[in-house]
């Protein structure tokens, strides 16, 4: 027998441990597409849930280079808030865009609220002596601060704002870079700190600096591969530009040449208009890639867009001598991406399948429901399909199996995809056709899994 379960905050009740409570709604953000900034508000909500975990407030502090810098804080402002936000994270049937929106509200509920008042923190990480908020960072450790009020090396317009004599400095690091610090104390109920509270803390804070430093990671690997293609881009656009350029650039001085005749002044206007043709289809083919402007997914209905990509006249005439079956699922739930970059994309592939298939040959398209609600369509030709080393790489820019190509429509289909949150696979033997199959979210935001 096999029983699969989906891990969620709902899952837990009050008197579970409340180590498991802790990992359940931490483990949740790092597999969220949220921004760094709300997944690191569920964690410190995994820390802030009232007498269900232990601490009442949580105070976010950022590096920046060697300086640490107030960020955020969370937590309620009593007592009975505190018993409030632990109902909300209990209510059953909550999911992870609840406790967003939850935390959100919270940190717009005042004016003049502690989390205004700390952004005016900022401490040196590298500049002795070190007082604490920057100590426990700097040094990498778990600072307990008691009396805190007497404690020469708390920093008192810090103290003055947290307002408490008891507090918790866990230290936000992954390896040797120190990524930020959170501040925990139980301004509310006044409880004593305790040892275990000092244990699940150490814990939430490792989880939360590697995740930190794999996000930042992330996206330093995003913009150096964004930065290596459009220096490839623009050596492939200086070399696709240069010839026409240079021949411009000789027939027009020939033409500068009184002695020219009549005849060949006509010949090299012509030349020259053949190379100013050469170079408007060049950026022809380069505008859709350069201007794609990335925006936020919403829902629409896929078939109208398929039918009016079928319908265009391009493929109309490239259909000519080719049977294309068609196939599109009624009901289909509404999908996530933007119309007009998806239109695009499909007419890229349905200009390669129809490229590649031979008159009488067939291409068919077909479009149905994936696992989890999702949406799967998949275009099939029958042409001579592609060799494995080129198929490992035809989502690559400039690379392409076609003589006058530029080797950038399947590339834009691919960013396409990404965009979106769904992904793009392909199939293909020599002599056996080639498939290509989209994957795509529902509007309820799940993704298929295929």
């Amino acid at each position: 027998m096999i029983q699969e379960f989906q891990f969620s905050a709902s899952d837990f009740e009050k008197d579970e441990p409340k180590e498991l409570m802790l990992l359940s709604i931490i483990s949740q953000s790092f597999f969220q597409p949220f921004s760094i900034e709300d997944n690191l508000l569920v964690i410190l909500t995994a820390l802030t849930s009232g007498s269900g975990v232990g601490f009442n407030r949580a105070m976010l502090f950022r590096a920046s280079g060697e300086i640490l810098r107030g960020e955020l804080w969370l937590g309620p402002k009593s007592a009975e808030e505190a018993n409030s936000i632990w109902e909300v994270l209990s209510t059953p049937g909550i999911g992870y865009i609840e406790i967003i929106e939850h935390n959100r509200a919270l940190l717009r509920r005042e004016a003049d609220s502690l989390n205004k008042r700390i952004k005016a923190l900022a401490y040196s990480l590298d500049r002795e002596p070190l007082s604490i908020p920057a100590l426990p960072a700097a040094k990498r450790e778990v600072v307990w601060v008691k009396g805190a009020w007497a404690e020469p090396l708390v920093d008192k317009s810090f103290l003055n704002i947290l307002n408490v004599d008891e507090f918790l400095c866990v230290p936000l690091f992954s390896g040797d870079e120190i990524l930020g610090e959170v501040i925990l104390d139980n301004a509310i109920t006044r409880r004593p700190i305790e040892h275990k509270d000092v244990k699940l803390a150490s814990l939430c804070g490792l989880m939360a600096g590697n995740y930190m430093y794999s996000t930042t990671l992330q996206k330093k690997v995003v913009e150096m591969e964004r930065m290596a293609a459009l220096g490839e881009m623009a050596m492939f656009v200086m070399h696709q530009l240069r010839n026409p350029l240079a021949a411009i650039g000789g027939f027009t001085d020939q033409l500068l040449d009184s002695t020219n005749d009549a005849v060949r002044t006509r010949r090299n206007l012509d030349i020259i208009r053949k190379e100013i043709k050469r170079l408007e289809d060049v950026l022809f083919k380069l505008s859709p890639f350069l201007k794609m402007d990335l925006r936020k997914p919403i829902s629409f209905e896929l078939p109208p867009v398929v039918q009016a990509v079928l319908q265009s006249t391009n493929i109309q005439l490239k259909r000519e001598g080719i049977q294309v079956d068609v196939e599109v699922e009624n009901g289909l739930p509404e999908i996530l991406g933007d119309p007009t970059y998806f239109g695009e994309a499909l007419r890229n592939l349905l200009d390669n399948a129809l490229e590649a298939t031979p008159r009488g040959g067939r291409v068919s398209l077909r479009a149905g429901r994936g696992e989890k609600n999702g949406v799967v369509l998949s275009i099939q030709d029958t042409g001579p399909g592609l060799p494995e080393a080129i198929k490992e790489k035809i989502f690559e820019p400039f690379l392409s199996t076609k003589e006058k190509s530029m080797g950038v429509g399947l590339f834009y289909v691919k960013r396409v995809m990404d965009a979106c949150g769904g992904r793009i696979e392909v199939e293909s033997e020599p002599g056996k056709g080639t498939l290509f199959r989209l994957f795509f979210r529902s509007r309820d935001g799940r993704r298929e899994n295929g």
